[in-house]
């Protein structure tokens, strides 16, 4: 497949883009890397090097606490990084953003700041419930259940049917007027079910809770319009998309922001402190206490800029025909489950294999230099649901070719032969 559609990534076009991921052109056990571990982290391109390496050799220093040259430009590139940022997701004029480590430590800002008492009454009380989908990463689920033991909350999931879809019916059924938050997936990371995420905010919000959107695994091809969303708070990673580990983003309505109790406290999130006391500073310093990772900042609004280049239209149609391509033929291979097999737009794709251990299936496609990634993909919860235990799983991004999905169609077939 040469050529994917008119509104993909043609064979030219795919070949100009690999050219800017220098580590794509490596051999990995004696065979071209074919990177399919990218629902676990993407690779680099050139340009979003490029942008922090020039802020480390140019303009590094910290920021807003210094009148010399270097400072103000350190600040000037942190503020035009989450300018940039904003417009990406489409926040508008009453949302803000907040520069973070990563979708945990967003997600777990947002659990600990609506659970811990501080100078505003604590949002999440006794007998509250707190709604929670079970396709969730354990990163938007390990901290509600720590908010609901530490308030006294109930917590309760929207289970997927069998086929691990999560049905709007479902939650109106949970949705209660004691309901303070429903907290869901953009897309499953250990399936690539791509849940109707709007309709449940809708409902959630409807009812009055707080939601929260955890969009890791879409904000590489397919990032929510935050303007158009019933969303409170939307987390995502910068190494999900092209950026720097140990980046990320909480973006929300600003009002819920303000409902938030820091949970780092010190440098530059404070207005006034004296010996016994503090008053902090207005969003979003008051949430981004310490020194930020500014390379880091710099580096994921340059990866955004790279990926609205290339168009989120074109790469969202090219890793869906991938993941199409990849699930049609590991499905026609015998004793092979494909998990959301109908899902459309997204770009994973997790398999089950009867009389193969994923680990073993990984490593046999480690040794023809296929990157993908085995076990639980910290989703246990759901994976116990539907009754697979750990799983492989490849996941696509805009570099990746057909070719590549048939190389890992010929090694998971490879490997069945031997591991039986």
């Amino acid at each position: 497949m040469a050529v994917i559609d008119r509104a993909g990534l043609g064979a030219a076009a795919l070949a100009d883009l690999r050219a800017m991921f220098p580590v794509l052109a490596q051999t990995v056990n004696g065979a071209p890397l074919a990177y399919l571990d990218n629902a676990a982290t993407t690779q680099m391109p050139l340009p979003v090097l490029d942008a922090m390496r020039h802020f480390e050799l140019h303009d590094r220093a910290n920021i807003h606490r210094g009148v010399h040259t270097l400072s103000q430009r350190a600040t000037d590139a942190f503020d035009h990084a989450r300018q940039g940022l904003k417009r990406f997701v489409g926040a508008g004029a009453a949302h803000e953003l907040v520069f973070t480590s990563g979708t945990t430590d967003a997600l777990n800002l947002v659990a600990h700041g609506l659970s811990t008492p501080g100078a505003a009454p604590v949002v999440i009380q006794p007998g509250d419930e707190i709604i929670v989908s079970l396709l969730e990463h354990h990163a938007n689920l390990v901290p509600w259940q720590q908010a609901a033991r530490r308030c006294g909350a109930r917590l309760l999931i929207l289970r997927p049917d069998a086929r691990g879809r999560l049905q709007p019916e479902d939650l109106a059924g949970l949705l209660t007027p004691r309901t303070r938050v429903f907290a869901v997936t953009a897309c499953a990371n250990a399936t690539g079910e791509r849940p109707p995420y709007e309709t449940l905010l809708a409902l959630a919000a409807g009812a009055g809770a707080l939601t929260v959107l955890d969009a890791a695994q879409s904000v590489a091809h397919a990032m929510p319009d935050l303007s158009a969303l019933d969303c409170d708070f939307m987390a995502f990673s910068g190494h999900k998309m092209l950026g720097p580990m140990g980046t990320g983003v909480l973006v929300g309505r600003r009002a819920a922001l303000e409902r938030l109790q820091p949970l780092r406290y010190g440098g530059d999130m404070v207005a006034r402190v004296s010996a016994t006391e503090a008053s902090f500073a207005e969003l979003p310093m008051r949430l981004e206490g310490g020194t930020p990772h500014v390379a880091g900042a710099v580096g994921l609004a340059a990866a955004a800029s790279f990926i609205e280049a290339a168009g989120r239209g074109r790469i969202d149609a090219h890793v869906s025909a991938l993941r199409s391509h990849a699930a049609a033929g590991l499905a026609a291979l015998p004793g092979v489950t494909v998990l959301a097999a109908g899902a459309g737009a997204s770009g994973i794709v997790s398999f089950a294999a009867e009389g193969a251990h994923p680990h073993d299936i990984g490593t046999l496609l480690d040794e023809q230099g296929i990157a993908v990634r085995t076990g639980h993909h910290c989703a246990q919860p759901l994976l116990d649901h539907l009754g697979l235990g750990p799983t492989t799983r490849a996941s696509f991004a805009l570099y990746n070719t057909h070719e590549e999905v048939e190389r890992l169609l010929a090694g998971v077939a490879r490997a069945l032969r031997l591991l039986r």
